[in-house]
């Protein structure tokens, strides 16, 4: 391949140029926990080491990526470029509908898109603040729904007059993804985050779609074990790499 010329077309952004032409993209995008992850969209692998050498020498570490596992060759391209694995999270699919499952007794387990939005926004940073004090924030999955909190994203479990649990969606046209299931510390291991799985697979069955999606961090028996015990199926999994 020709020279190929690096230039920073915008805010952690990059193009690769041979002969005036782009051969390459990259960039690196915040999630909302603040870290960073890197993407580069390059046919060649000299395009694809330059622009890492690039975008790895301009930018603050950490730096992240994540890539299909299956894809041997973009893995051994980030691996050469210096990352290594930090995790690896679990592809689930399981079908829509399936039985009901009763919530526990003072739970009521709250539709799609009826919670209300002060008790959410108080439920969602009482989460946030036991897994930051806990494993960590930076220990969930890379692709956690973001921010601004929108209740029709939502299933809640309630009790008496405060929201203990949450499952957190993405309604996309062909399965719902579960970005995030939790429940308070307080009120762990009595089955609101099965009731709350079976309310997600029926609010999916009801606007007609077939399946779920979830990622699970393999290291996360209970996780596993939730969506397993519902017959979830593993279809692939994912890799998150970092450089520090």
């Amino acid at each position: 391949m020709d020279t190929i010329l690096i230039t920073q077309v915008a805010e952690r952004q990059w193009h690769a140029l041979a002969d005036d032409l782009v051969v390459g993209r990259g960039d690196a995008s915040p999630r909302p926990d603040g870290r960073l992850f890197l993407s580069i969209d390059a046919w060649h692998d000299p395009v694809f080491e330059r622009l890492a050498a690039v975008m790895l020498a301009a930018l603050p570490r950490p730096l992240h990526t994540v890539v299909d596992e299956a894809d041997l060759d973009l893995t051994a391209r980030w691996r050469q470029a210096g990352l290594t694995v930090r995790r690896r999270e679990w592809e689930y699919v399981m079908a829509s509908g399936a039985a009901p499952v009763p919530s526990p007794r003072g739970v009521t387990t709250l539709p799609l898109g009826t919670a209300e939005v002060r008790p959410l926004r108080r439920l969602d940073r009482a989460i946030r603040a036991e897994i930051e004090s806990s494993v960590g924030w930076d220990q969930m999955p890379a692709a956690v729904l973001s921010r601004p909190l929108d209740p029709a994203r939502y299933v809640v479990a309630a009790e008496a007059d405060a929201y203990v649990g949450l499952a957190r969606l993405a309604l996309l046209p062909r399965h719902t993804r579960i970005g995030l299931i939790a429940v308070r510390a307080g009120h762990r291991r009595r089955g609101i985050a099965r009731a709350l799985l079976a309310e997600v697979r029926r609010a999916t069955h009801e606007r007609g779609v077939a399946t779920v999606s979830a990622e699970v961090h393999e290291a996360n028996a209970a996780a596993v074990a939730l969506v397993e015990g519902a017959g979830a199926h593993r279809q692939g999994s994912n890799l998150e790499l970092v450089i520090r």
